[in-house]
């Protein structure tokens, strides 16, 4: 019970820390969150987690950016 609450805590101070961000940084954070949960699942299938982490949270910042990048002349 003492971990869902705690991760109930993390998630919504989270959320609520991204409020005075600007969009790029919105989306580069959010791509970067994305990439590194489905870096750790594809790695704990390969072995090795938190490399997958690693390597998806970096995949996912950049693509979070090279959206932001093709979303602001709009």
């Amino acid at each position: 019970m003492r971990k869902i609450v705690a991760l109930i805590l993390v998630a919504v101070m989270f959320l609520g820390g991204c409020a005075g961000m600007s969009p790029t940084e919105q989306r580069v954070l959010s791509g970067g969150a994305i990439g590194a949960g489905g870096g750790a699942l594809i790695g704990a299938a390969a072995g090795s987690p938190g490399t997958g982490a690693a390597v998806g949270a970096g995949a996912g910042a950049l693509g979070g950016y090279l959206y932001d990048l093709y979303q602001r002349p709009r």
